[in-house]
């Protein structure tokens, strides 16, 4: 039998990798920007069209190359940031492998200009699937600029899977809100198809955290400062009241890297134990900075993974922290009025000469039980006191108060339901509804008593209402008396525009209005009585989805309907009307699915009479 095992083409073997390296745009995205960052860059642009699918361009004012290093930073496992496997304990660099280039270059068209501060000219080269095209000097800017055109040109079945432009949109902005946290003192921008979407001057961190994600987080931010012989930890979390459904806005950083851990997540949510409600997350922002030789970067292709020696001090750490800092900042309320700036406008300084006591005016003849008639009002608003005829006339009727009326009792209205005749179990009776701590709904039936979960119930007729005006694309909308705003975080932005056909089926009117900005013009119809917030009810409808698409992975359509349902329904401790809990009833048993709400609970709990009776061993 022949030999069977071989060596790989270059070509395939950079096609291998590039499929563990180069997953999407985003993927390439930050590959550059993170060599952008390890060449001492100080000024980083994006420039992308057609997200990142047509182009993706990096252009930076760090070190450069020379000509032989632009050719050799192609070549698998060419790299300038280890030269033996010892150095793999001593990373600080964000690139290391030597892989990313290479897998670029298998799978696009690239161009790259480059030129070092001490050199006259820089180097060109342009290749397409691994093959050189051009080599030659050029005229250019100190630093580099690399251009990716029409990413997996040559790998068709690649490019099929990827996304629309808004959802790998979403990854590249992902990408680019990374890497910019984790340098503060970097000038980044962001642009997309001609338009800016980021500008972000070189600040501090906390000033970083609010252009990229608003204005209104700066009284959103707690500081966390902690100094160890393990670790030295910083950064800011969230107050629990802003705490969101989705994880979102959770960045933990080891040494200016992001990475995901759960590990570490844990110890964050659990010092805010008692603080937030079920299924919340708060919004941090931690760096870790510790040993290289106690952690293993090298554990997975994307470097989002990381192995620590003492993973138990770690995590004792970061919860302890966080903990302080909410008690400190956040939850033990205090009031110094020594820093108290509020008041420090409301008092005019005035000289002890100027300032007048207050004086007190009033008549040592004054009888309360007098007969005489009292003054009337004076001009200083002083209530004058009525005679003696009119206070009898007044008071006359005060036996009138105990009467007690004869009204005929009013007749109470019966609940109709659906029901196979007469003698059905599930019969109500006619009773009046009750309902029992505003959160359930008692009703009487012929084999004993049912009981409804408001909430759950109404989540139900609304989701399978949406769903419909999903389908049909025919929900009717209402007019807003005043146009509301809301502006939302790039990433949400993006979405809210590829979800924006499906908003209007719901019966939203929305229309874009400037950067990240969207004006909601009308509501469902089916919310004009909730005296809803416009502007809360899509950011929460923003983030439902996220959540429902996260958890669920749902179809587009059917999570949209879902976070509708969830964020307008009547909550539990809403008091209900008669009229209301009856009409809930009838909407309820009209659903095609009563008897489970859209997360798969029991909406109906029924107890029969027989059960009542054991239970008072009858």
């Amino acid at each position: 039998m022949s030999d069977i095992i071989q060596l790989l083409p270059e070509s395939v073997a950079n096609q291998i990798a590039a499929g563990e390296v180069v997953q999407r745009p985003a993927s390439a995205v930050k590959e550059l920007m993170e060599n952008a960052i390890d060449a001492g860059a100080n000024k980083i642009q994006l420039i992308l069209k057609d997200a990142g699918k047509a182009l993706i361009q990096v252009i930076d004012n760090g070190c450069g190359m020379s000509v032989t290093d632009a050719r050799m930073c192609f070549e698998r496992h060419a790299t300038s940031k280890v030269r033996k496997a010892e150095d793999l304990f001593a990373i600080r660099t964000m690139g290391f492998r030597g892989e990313a280039m290479a897998s670029i270059a298998a799978i696009a068209q690239v161009e790259m200009k480059t030129r070092r501060h001490e050199d006259e000219l820089g180097t060109l080269i342009e290749i397409e699937g691994s093959t050189v095209t051009k080599q030659e000097p050029v005229a250019t800017p100190e630093g580099t600029s690399i251009c990716i055109k029409n990413l997996f040109y040559n790998t068709p079945a690649r490019r099929n899977f990827l996304k629309s432009n808004p959802a790998e949109m979403r990854h590249v902005i992902d990408e680019f809100q990374r890497v910019s946290l984790a340098n503060p003192a970097i000038a980044f921008s962001l642009h997309h198809d001609g338009l800016e979407i980021f500008r972000l001057p070189s600040s501090a961190l906390k000033q970083r955290i609010v252009h990229l994600f608003g204005n209104n987080y700066n009284e959103r931010l707690i500081p966390v400062e902690e100094e160890t012989t393990i670790i030295n930890l910083k950064g800011f979390i969230g107050k629990p009241q802003f705490a969101k459904k989705t994880r979102g806005e959770q960045f933990f950083f080891v040494n200016n890297r992001f990475i995901k851990d759960a590990y570490l997540n844990h110890a964050v949510n659990k010092a805010y134990d008692e603080l937030l409600g079920e299924d919340n997350f708060p919004l941090y922002v931690l760096f870790i900075d510790i040993d290289p030789s106690k952690i293993d970067v090298n554990v997975h292709p994307t470097k989002t993974e990381i192995k620590y020696l003492d993973e138990k001090s770690i995590y004792a750490i970061i919860h302890s922290a966080v903990k302080r800092s909410l008690g400190r900042f956040n939850i033990s309320p205090t009031i110094d009025f020594d820093q108290e700036t509020a008041f420090s406008g409301m008092i005019s300084p005035k000289s002890l000469d100027e300032i007048v006591p207050p004086s007190i005016s009033f008549n040592p003849d004054f009888n309360p039980f007098s007969e005489e008639k009292a003054p009337e009002r004076s001009e200083r608003g002083f209530t004058a006191y009525r005679s003696n005829e009119n206070r009898e006339q007044s008071t006359k009727n005060w036996g009138s108060l105990y009467e007690i009326s004869n009204h005929q009792p009013v007749e109470q209205v019966a609940m109709e339901l659906p029901g196979n005749g007469p003698d059905d179990k599930y019969a109500p009776v006619q009773k009046q509804l009750m309902q029992l701590h505003n959160k359930y709904i008692i009703s009487q039936i012929k084999s004993g008593l049912m009981l409804i979960d408001q909430q759950a119930a109404h989540e139900r007729i609304l989701y399978e209402r949406f769903s419909l005006h999903l389908e049909d694309r025919k929900g009717a909308s209402q007019q807003s008396l005043f146009p509301q705003t809301v502006t939302l975080s790039p990433n949400d932005y993006e979405l809210a525009k590829s979800l924006l056909d499906d908003i209007k089926s719901l019966g939203f009117e929305v229309r874009e209005f400037g950067k990240n900005t969207l004006v909601i013009e009308g509501i469902p119809v089916d919310l004009g009585s909730n005296q809803i917030n416009e502007t809360q009810l899509f950011e929460h409808l923003i983030e439902g989805f996220k959540n429902s698409q996260q958890e669920l992975r749902l179809d587009k359509r059917d999570a949209l309907a879902r976070s509708m349902a969830r964020n307008s329904s009547i909550k539990s401790g809403v008091v209900l009307g008669q009229e209301e809990m009856n009409m809930l009833i009838e909407q309820l048993f009209a659903c095609k699915a009563p008897n489970f709400s859209i997360s798969g609970k029991p909406v109906i709990q029924t107890m029969s009479l027989t059960e009542l009776d054991k239970k008072f061993d009858k």
